[in-house]
């Protein structure tokens, strides 16, 4: 980048940390995300490749093909949140998104719980795109599944699965720690290649499975693939949401980096809801060229290995192994993404001094713009999180399904404070605010009360079929009680000590902070 160009940036670069500064904080992330990299971040984070790949023999061993029609019911829920988030994102570009619009929104108790639970529930989902490597890897090579050997179960509900899995994702967690404690560049960079591999790859596959059709698209008007089960079909339909539901969260990933993009008003709105539609698109046609192609719907292949198994069998052992070639690019972008969004959780939180820890926390390094120590906090979290599946192979569709819950959570403690205010006909923003552009920043104007009353109502909902506890989802090995409850133990127990750490706060008088004060006043 010459002078002169430089100096054409800084009035923008100015303008846009006089603008944080007005939000209640100094510049200190280095503003280098552009319109592409704030995308990718929202799309690495829900990465279709990656989670559809990771649990499409979960959701279709529940439903059986009709099992598609949940995709398209969690994306228009989802969509309406999006839309909620993208006209907070406009108002307050803030890093540590949750965190931060719910307490503006109903104050530092319930900005607390929300981004505590955000954070455990997004140190979780690290862990778990990062098993997805398991899902890809050893059907690429043999030789990746270490544990067992070549001959060895790949499957990651299998006991060598399982442990193998275990060591490919601290191996990766190793690699995007150091890329996130390089700088936000690296990351940036990084991410958005992974991105374009991963949007090449999907039309790619898609094409590819479209092309070899072993039935029509109306497959997904029956349940072919479905087993039975003791509550019947539509049990099992609800149950088979967990992989939609898995998939179609993170699009707030964008919101998180706000601090480091380039025009955050305008930008960030629109990647937020551009990552859902774009992936929410792409997902639907690679579940249906899938179930179209895949040699059989009945010899439960299809429901043990997913798509790595279509793509090996439609294409051939090297024609596969291409295609899955794409799909390892988009996990580790998927794992990077999701571990940068929750550092700047932690980071956001603890420059409020509300976590453990926070003097180190919450410190930039001034030589990399970025959080070192809660990046590699996320990253050692995340490992350890991996470890408990070292010995229990049953507590991956557990862990899947209680990150998401936690997710949803932490949502709906944004989008239940804003219907509230809605309906006391109270502002959530200043009225008139511009983007960088001049352009006033986007709102859903009369409409958005009743697209924020949907919205929290699909939350709920989709909450309670999260964490019901469904032997089949939380407890593989149908004999062990605290597996089948324990999303809500551990739902309780993160709020137990979370309580905690609250309680601490406010003794020590950090309520009583920027985030107190700043609610109204930011709000009007």
């Amino acid at each position: 980048m010459t002078i002169a160009t430089k100096q054409a940036l800084r009035p923008a670069e100015d303008r846009e940390s006089n603008d944080l500064r007005g939000l209640g904080y100094p510049q200190e992330l280095h503003r280098k995300v552009g319109s592409y990299a704030s995308f990718a971040a929202g799309f690495s984070f829900v990465s279709i490749l990656t989670t559809v790949f990771q649990l499409f023999a979960l959701g279709f061993s529940f439903g059986g093909a009709a099992f598609f029609w949940t995709w398209p019911a969690v994306f228009i829920g989802q969509l309406l949140v999006a839309l909620n988030f993208a006209a907070l994102a406009a108002h307050f570009p803030i890093s540590g998104a949750i965190f931060q619009w719910s307490s503006r929104l109903a104050g530092s108790t319930i900005g607390w719980f929300s981004g505590w639970v955000m954070v455990i529930g997004q140190v979780i989902t690290v862990a778990v795109a990062a098993i997805a490597l398991q899902a890809v890897l050893p059907s690429i090579w043999s030789g990746f599944q270490v544990v067992g050997g070549p001959g060895a179960d790949p499957s990651v509900t299998s006991p060598t699965g399982a442990r193998n899995a275990v060591l490919l994702g601290v191996g990766l967690l190793v690699i995007t720690t150091i890329v996130n404690v390089v700088g936000v560049h690296l990351m940036a960079t990084l991410t958005s290649i992974g991105v374009t591999v991963e949007l090449i790859g999907v039309v790619a596959i898609v094409v590819a499975l479209f092309s070899h059709p072993e039935r029509g698209v109306g497959v997904v008007m029956t349940p072919q693939g479905y087993t039975g089960g003791p509550s019947g079909y539509f049990a099992a339909f609800l149950a088979s949401s967990l992989m939609a539901a898995y998939v179609m969260v993170g699009f707030d990933s964008a919101g998180e980096l706000s601090e480091e993009t380039v025009s955050p008003r305008r930008t960030t709105p629109r990647t937020i809801v551009r990552a859902l539609v774009i992936s929410g698109i792409g997902g639907g046609l690679l579940i249906i060229a899938a179930l179209m192609a895949a040699p059989s719907l009945t010899d439960g292949n299809l429901a043990k290995y997913g798509l790595a198994w279509v793509l090996t069998s439609s294409f051939g052992e090297f024609g596969g192994r291409i295609m899955l070639g794409a799909v390892a690019v988009s996990v580790f972008a998927c794992t990077l993404a999701c571990q940068t969004s929750c550092s700047r959780m932690v980071f956001s939180m603890a420059r409020e001094r509300m976590l453990p820890l926070h003097g180190l926390f919450g410190r930039v390094s001034p030589r990399t713009g970025t959080p070192i120590a809660a990046s590699v906090a996320v990253g050692i979290g995340a490992s350890l999180v991996l470890l408990v599946n070292y010995n229990q192979s049953a507590i991956f569709t557990a862990l899947s399904s209680l990150c998401i819950a936690m997710l949803y959570m932490a949502y709906l403690g944004v989008t239940g404070p804003l219907l509230v205010r809605r309906l006391l006909g109270r502002r959530t923003g200043r009225p008139g605010q511009l983007d960088e552009s001049g352009e006033p920043v986007f709102c859903l104007g009369r409409y958005g009360t009743a697209i924020n009353a949907v919205a929290v109502a699909y939350q709920v909902l989709m909450i309670v079929n999260l964490m019901w506890p469904r032997a089949a989802v939380y407890d593989l090995t149908g004999n062990t009680w605290w597996l089948q409850w324990s999303a809500s133990l551990f739902v309780l127990l993160t709020l137990a000590v979370g309580a905690l750490i609250h309680r601490r706060n406010k003794a020590a008088g950090y309520l009583q902070l920027r985030i107190a004060h700043l609610a109204e006043a930011s709000a009007g």
